[in-house]
């Protein structure tokens, strides 16, 4: 019953948000516009309008400002290139067939730009592509010509057809490793960065992590001058414009991991002509449900194959309800990895195929600065129990967390006999989206192709 409300609530919503945007369609006789502003590598927390004061980010926090800030956005996994495919085609990462780091998206799969080009749409590329070939999805294509990535995000929009409605997709390398000092001119002290608990706080991760901060107030930059030009051009009202990442920070316990420091996203959605200023939702939205939402939102016809929901309603109403959970992948990153998650508003559960082997972060992070110190402080007894999650082996073929009483996902309740009515739900849960999506462990996983201590690719 309690389903079925959902649904007929869900269907008096969206009809509603079509009428009012059918209604403001007739009196501007526009379609609406769409940016996803996707950064590469990015915390969820790391920029002012989510409560971190450290880092300077003016340009997300004014489009916090002026629409509606999503506190519970995830995505489908942590790592980069599956994670974009299933945003680009609204499905779960082993559904893409693309579903490991630098897989090529299968020619046959849709991309949501190209049902917008079939109604119309101006479709644009600009940064980062981690697709394999270029589509003919996109009308334009604008390679990576710099070190941020957003080199030609504003020459793509200045250069589109302005008679057209347009979809583009910029695509941030910031703040992907490598890092170099002195990238922007005001650079972050190393004493104003906000050190997560799973990570020593010392000078060599403050000294990383402020030149992790360096690259994300240089992707702000570069929003701040595309919002500058579509005010410039008289499209800005009637454009909705998102801010995410694609993954977690390049840190230990962050990126290629299912807790919230991988898989949670910044998400803020500005629209003028649709979204009130200054609010937020703390309704659970899925990256996978970004394609069936713009679809809809530009009057398109949804493809049966969208394993997403739209989460349009919760864009005029905040406290409405799409989805009561996600689900999240860990697949080769790297590292031979088959893990599954499913996180509630109250809840995190985790599967673990191969509990054998360590947590390593990413070849790019495990040679950094802040995990070779690890490396040796673990080795000296230097790492609190907080920080060793990297170096347990044999890990937990189950992990539950309370998130609401445990932010940072320390306590594992698999074996707390007060938890094991809330275990046999997520058990259930995931069981259930496992059959729903054809998922499986593969009997011949791809192996390490790095070096788990030092980040050094193998022969």
């Amino acid at each position: 019953m309690a389903v079925k409300n959902i649904l007929i609530t869900t269907f008096i919503n969206v009809v509603a948000f079509f009428l009012v945007t059918s209604c403001t369609s007739q009196k501007t006789g526009d379609k609406p516009n769409f940016i996803i502003f996707i950064a590469d590598d990015a915390a969820w927390n790391d920029a002012g309008c989510y409560g971190n004061q450290g880092i300077r980010t003016p340009n997300i926090d004014k489009l916090a400002a002026e629409g509606i800030k999503f506190n519970s956005a995830f995505l489908t996994i942590s790592s980069c290139s599956p994670s974009r495919c299933s945003i680009l085609t609204g499905l779960y990462p082993h559904n893409t067939g693309a579903g490991e780091l630098h897989m090529p998206l299968p020619s046959d799969k849709l991309l949501f730009p190209g049902e917008l080009q079939k109604a119309g749409y101006y479709t644009v590329s600009a940064g980062k592509w981690h697709l394999g070939p270029e589509r003919a999805e996109f009308d334009s294509i604008y390679q990576i010509r710099g070190p941020s990535g957003c080199e030609d995000w504003v020459r793509s929009v200045q250069n589109r057809p302005k008679d057209k409605p347009f979809f583009m997709w910029l695509a941030a390398v910031d703040p992907h490793r490598t890092y170099q000092p002195n990238i922007i001119p005001n650079p972050h002290n190393p004493k104003d960065v906000v050190v997560p608990p799973f990570l020593p706080d010392n000078d060599s991760t403050r000294k990383d992590l402020s030149m992790y901060y360096d690259e994300i107030a240089r992707l702000d930059s570069y929003i701040g001058k595309v919002m500058d030009v579509l005010k410039e051009q008289g499209v800005d009202k009637n454009t909705m414009v998102i801010y995410m990442t694609d993954n977690g920070r390049p840190f230990p316990s962050c990126k290629t991991r299912l807790y919230d420091s991988g898989i949670k996203t910044p998400f803020v959605v500005r629209w003028p002509e649709k979204i009130k200023p200054g609010i937020e939702t703390n309704s659970l939205i899925s990256s996978v449900d970004i394609a069936p939402t713009i679809c809809e939102l530009a009057g398109v016809e949804l493809p049966e194959v969208f394993q997403g929901v739209s989460f349009a309603p919760i864009l005029t109403d905040t406290n409405f309800v799409t989805r009561n959970y996600v689900v999240a992948e860990h697949n080769w990153h790297d590292y031979q990895a088959h893990e599954r998650s499913i996180r509630t508003d109250k809840f995190l559960y985790i599967r673990n195929a191969f509990p054998k082997l360590n947590a390593s972060p990413p070849a790019d992070a495990v040679s950094s600065i802040t995990y070779q110190e690890m490396i040796r402080l673990e080795k000296s007894g230097g790492l609190d129990k907080y920080q060793l999650d990297c170096f347990i082996t044999p890990r937990s073929t189950e992990e539950l967390y309370d998130v609401v009483n445990d932010r940072f996902q320390f306590n594992n309740l698999v074996g707390d006999p007060d938890y094991q009515e809330q275990l046999t739900n997520m058990r259930g849960l995931l069981d259930k989206w496992i059959v729903e999506t054809n998922d499986s462990v593969s009997v011949n996983p791809t192996p390490d192709k790095f070096d788990r201590w030092t980040g050094k690719r193998l022969n």
